[in-house]
């Protein structure tokens, strides 16, 4: 066994194995200053033999592979077959004490009630090596497992999370385009003016949306440029509400996560006469932030095959970045839309961490 920081663990386990067997076996010999007996030293040997036999060969060959009957019929014939070869052949006396050897010797072979009490005695003490032995290479087994399933649902998320903004970043861009695009229609002097906003914008989405934290006072700002922008587009823009409130200095978000949820409102936000009403309100709060949207129902749209790309993407980064560490809820009742979205950054900050 390679002694690497990945193997300490599993190395200081084996070595607290045996020197706790080796213990609680020699303490009486080391404690009247006797001879440790010769049967001692071979069944301890036998034991470790035994112990790396079932770790590294039966245990991953035979009982990991789905074999399961063949490894137990194999691991008690084994057992049984130590057991009684070790006390035949290693007797617990010392090789000096001629008499008493020889009274054991006519009982070996499992003659008499001595014998068959050394027999169990030496098949209980392999059997509590060797089902430890199990058991710790069922349970490394597991981990190894465990972790490589970490790792590809880690790296998944990322290459999910890293897709969704690729979506996410084209959508945007194209309904800021029809932004533009009707200001130029309707000749609007706003029209150079919106397209300095949209600079602006995208300059955020080329140099930040591909990190994967950003200083919450820029995401922000990315929010105001956005209703900006949308406000030149709209023809009255005094039912267009944003309020920020709280202290974002020191706090960090995933970028582009709240801005599909008021790309959204602005989008199905304008009534049949052409009003639009938008409220947006975002609470800065020392272990949360909460984002209120609420807009009105306006003019039917028929669905498109890129309907609510938005906010399905988003609702996705959500369960990825914030498992058990935010609440979403949409109500619809028909005139009007509303989301309130609440993120634990204490959460956050432990689940990634």
């Amino acid at each position: 066994m390679v002694l690497d920081k990945k193997n300490v663990p599993q190395w200081l386990v084996h070595a607290l194995l045996w020197l706790t067997l080796c213990g609680l076996l020699f303490y009486p010999f080391l404690t009247e200053s006797r001879t440790l007996p010769y049967s001692l030293m071979a069944k301890l040997l036998s034991a470790m033999a035994l112990f790396y036999l079932n770790y590294y060969y039966l245990v991953p060959k035979i009982l990991l592979k789905g074999r399961m009957w063949h490894y137990i019929l194999l691991s008690v014939t084994v057992l049984l077959t130590i057991g009684l070869f070790t006390s035949i052949a290693f007797p617990p006396l010392p090789p000096n004490d001629f008499p008493r050897l020889e009274a054991h010797m006519r009982q070996r072979g499992g003659n008499g009630p001595g014998g068959f009490r050394l027999f169990m005695m030496s098949t209980f003490i392999f059997a509590v090596t060797y089902i430890f032995s199990t058991m710790l290479k069922v349970y490394t087994e597991w981990q190894k497992n465990e972790d490589l399933r970490k790792l590809v649902e880690k790296e998944k998320i990322q290459s999910e999370l890293q897709f969704l903004k690729t979506q996410l970043s084209p959508h945007f861009l194209f309904n800021s385009l029809n932004t533009i695009y009707s200001l130029s229609v309707k000749q609007s002097p706003d029209t150079s003016e919106a397209v300095i906003n949209l600079s602006e914008l995208m300059r955020y989405m080329l140099y930040e949306a591909d990190k994967k934290l950003v200083p919450l006072g820029k995401e922000l700002e990315y929010i105001k440029s956005y209703v900006a922008l949308q406000r030149l587009r709209l023809s009255d823009g005094e039912d267009v509400f944003l309020k920020i409130s709280g202290e974002e200095r020191g706090k960090f978000v995933p970028p582009l996560l709240f801005i599909s949820f008021i790309e959204n409102a602005f989008k199905y936000g304008t009534d049949y006469n052409g009003k639009t009403f938008v409220k947006i309100n975002l609470l800065v709060n020392q272990e949360s932030i909460h984002l209120q949207v609420i807009n009105t129902i306006g003019t039917y749209r028929a669905k498109t095959k890129s309907s609510g790309v938005g906010l399905e993407n988003v609702k996705n980064r959500l369960n990825y970045l914030y498992p058990n560490s935010h609440v979403l809820q949409i109500n619809n009742d028909g005139k009007s839309y509303e989301v309130n979205l609440t993120l634990n950054l204490k959460n956050y900050e432990l689940h990634n961490h």
